[in-house]
């Protein structure tokens, strides 16, 4: 790859990662990802906003390379080494260049790649002047880790976004926003920045006044409509009033349950997805509890408690704290179950109410289907509360 244009000046010097499939060993990543860096260039300085994972360092430093220009200075908006794993070659390379974060973020440099340089912290508002050319931070914390900050070029009227507004999505449009774009960004929203919704809506707030033309985040595609992913985090951060079964089953028990209340659902026009969390993708699951206001945990016992599949996506669910306000307990049992208890002490970094549960002793009888469209009934009521009706 070459570095490319994308304004006067302004150059992506990004990776793609086209056959990345997981970020962390936790997030799937069904489109790849990519690693965005971006050199802007004045009359009199030049700087480097974020390097590139290590593992495509050589690459990076190559596109770096041909620029053939003198880096002044490299600004680390994110400690991550997604973002920073290659500036202990880029000092190599450029000995003279200062590297410029958050205290926070400097902090973490010396930390996660320990390295001595020429260090300087910077202030919320600071500016940097590269001659003919203006670099604004602006500090935005905890989107995703204490360290983040976003830097405008004010002259250009660009955003370079760090994490905030990205998506794992592999393309070689980079300015062009894919089929699917929302559909991707939302995953990343829900698995990076869902725990720190406050601080999401906080910090969107904190850049609402600026006259934005082009948002160039740290992963995916650059948006030059910027109110398209802006409008989604504000919905985002605002819940929503899906309903959303995370189940699993092993002799189709809890199974016919979901079925029933799936189909009751529907028949009173409540938005509803269920999801099999034993087959399916993790970060589909939690993509839809982006915009939920209702969980419904549906699981079988086993040695009196929930399922390890239903399990293992409650430690996520409590982890990412979604934005729902309710969640019901459906589940089947043998001899006994201690599902209730367990499922509330895996959630209980949520602030929730819980509904009354159904739990059946093996195959569901009618009056327990019963018990189910009653359930159906008020997660309905519920939505219309929620939506203020």
């Amino acid at each position: 790859m070459k570095a490319r244009r994308i304004a006067d000046g302004v150059y992506y010097t990004g990776i793609l990662d086209w056959d990345r499939r997981t970020f962390d060993e936790l997030v799937a990543l069904p489109r790849g990802t990519s690693y965005n860096s971006y050199i802007v260039s004045g009359s009199s300085a030049t700087a480097l906003i974020d390097s590139a994972e290590p593992s495509k360092s050589s690459e990076f430093l190559g596109i770096i390379g041909e620029m053939e220009t003198d880096i002044d200075y490299i600004i680390s908006q994110h400690a991550e080494q997604d973002h920073s794993g290659t500036i202990p070659e880029l000092l190599d390379m450029y000995p003279d260049a200062e590297v410029l974060g958050t205290p926070a973020c400097i902090e973490l440099l010396r930390e996660l790649l320990r390295i001595d340089g020429n260090f300087r912290t910077i202030e919320d508002g600071e500016t940097l002047s590269l001659g003919d050319r203006t670099l604004r931070f602006i500090v935005t914390p905890w989107v995703h880790w204490p360290d983040t900050m976003v830097t405008y070029l004010e002259e250009e009227r660009i955003l370079f976004t760090c994490d905030f507004f990205g998506s794992h999505l592999a393309t070689s449009d980079i300015m062009e926003v894919p089929e699917g774009f929302l559909r991707e960004a939302r995953r990343y929203y829900a698995h990076i920045m869902m725990p720190f919704s406050q601080m999401v809506t906080s910090n969107l707030r904190k850049i609402s006044d600026l006259d934005i033309s082009l948002i160039a985040p740290s992963h995916g595609p650059l948006v030059s409509i910027p109110d398209l992913i802006i409008d989604a985090y504000r919905r985002w951060t605002s819940g929503g009033s899906k309903t959303v079964i995370a189940y699993t089953t092993m002799h189709r028990s809890t199974e016919i349950m979901v079925e029933r209340l799936t189909e009751k659902l529907m028949e009173l026009d409540v938005s509803v997805r269920p999801i099999n969390v034993a087959e399916s993708d993790t970060g589909e699951f939690l993509t839809e509890l982006a915009d939920a206001s209702v969980l419904v945990v549906a699981s079988p016992t086993v040695l009196t408690r929930p399922h390890p599949a239903v399990a293992s996506a409650l430690y996520l669910v409590n982890a990412l704290r979604p934005p729902v306000k309710h969640i019901a307990l459906m589940g089947s049992y043998g001899w006994g179950t201690l599902i209730e208890s367990e499922v509330k002490g895996l959630l209980s970094n949520l602030n929730v109410e819980y509904l009354e549960p159904v739990l059946v002793k093996g195959l569901p009888r009618e009056e327990d289907l019963q018990r189910i469209d009653e359930l159906a009934i008020q997660i309905k009521e519920i939505g219309g509360e929620l939506n203020g009706k």
